[in-house]
């Protein structure tokens, strides 16, 4: 069984003494989980629905993104489970199950179960086209889904006038003791003729950035993680910090920044709040335009 790697050989990997140590570190901390992700007040149901032709895309949460391009209805990762191991979820999904229209294409990221919840696929709607990491179509068909293809870093495939590209990430993933990286994992470049939109998947900041921002010179819109970076000398190699994630932006010269996976599970230290306002912190430092930076409440809808 083949096993896959990141870019220059970076692991993930973390000792059992290490995580005992990020455990005696974290009932140190004391964390004020009161102040969490607001849901959009006004939500655009009845209009994603009739939308046929205009470009859109809507905050589920965490990583999840319902995405509609050239008439195509496309989903990131779409996970609307309560909880998340031992963790309770901690807001409700911008958008009901009920409320998304049929689906044509979903993308997964990697293998995790914060990005790859079979219980939710069982209740989209429609038949859609499920586009996976290398390695994971075994999975998907022992689960009774036949209508997968799986791809390898920097592969595409072209469905209803759009091409979806498969571009590196670094991250790991395990779904049992015995799966240990035998699937891939990586982001999605959604491209068609008058948008490229870059969902950026599960990563920690590395040289790969820089690559997809030289193949793909005109990205307009990156959907980029944010969250569960701390501690940091724990997370780093898998999940980048909001100051990295902003380096990354750079690198990549798009136009617009929409920060995700954070605020929806506590898979880390940090909280959803922190992790915006060193975001904003960066942002600024940074001095890039405001106009920019898209932080989207749950629901919220981009025409």
């Amino acid at each position: 069984m083949k096993n896959y790697s990141n870019l220059d050989n970076v692991t993930s990997y973390k000792s059992f003494k290490e995580l005992r140590k990020w455990q005696r570190e974290r009932k140190k901390k004391v964390k004020d989980l009161t102040i969490n992700i607001e849901q959009y007040p006004l939500k655009m149901v009845r209009e994603i629905k009739e939308n046929k032709s205009r470009t859109s895309y809507t905050w589920v949460g965490h990583s999840t993104f319902l995405i509609q391009l050239n008439g195509i209805n496309i989903l990131t990762d779409p996970v609307w489970a309560k909880r998340m191991g031992l963790e309770k979820r901690l807001t409700e999904p911008g958008i009901s199950l009920e409320d998304l229209p049929e689906i044509d294409v979903v993308v997964i990221s990697h293998g995790h179960y914060d990005h790859l919840d079979f219980p939710t696929l069982k209740k989209l709607k429609g038949n859609p086209q499920y586009l996976v990491p290398a390695g994971l179509t075994s999975l998907f068909n022992r689960k009774g889904y036949s209508d997968v293809t799986e791809l390898n870093w920097w592969e595409n495939l072209e469905y209803g006038g759009i091409t979806f590209h498969f571009v590196p990430a670094q991250h790991w993933t395990r779904r049992s003791l015995t799966d240990m990286n035998t699937s891939h994992w990586g982001g999605w470049i959604v491209q068609s003729p008058q948008e490229t939109l870059y969902f950026v998947g599960d990563t920690g900041y590395f040289s790969g950035f820089k690559q997809i921002g030289e193949r793909f010179t005109s990205i307009d819109t990156v959907f980029m993680p944010i969250g569960a970076f701390e501690p940091e000398w724990f997370m780093a190699p898998a999940h980048i910090s909001p100051e990295d994630s902003v380096k990354a932006f750079i690198e990549l010269k798009a136009k617009s920044f929409v920060p995700m996976h954070y605020g929806t599970y506590r898979l880390a230290d940090d909280t959803g709040p922190e992790a915006l306002e060193r975001l904003h912190r960066e942002w600024e430092k940074q001095q890039l335009p405001q106009e920019q930076l898209k932080v989207l409440l749950l629901g919220e809808t981009v025409i």
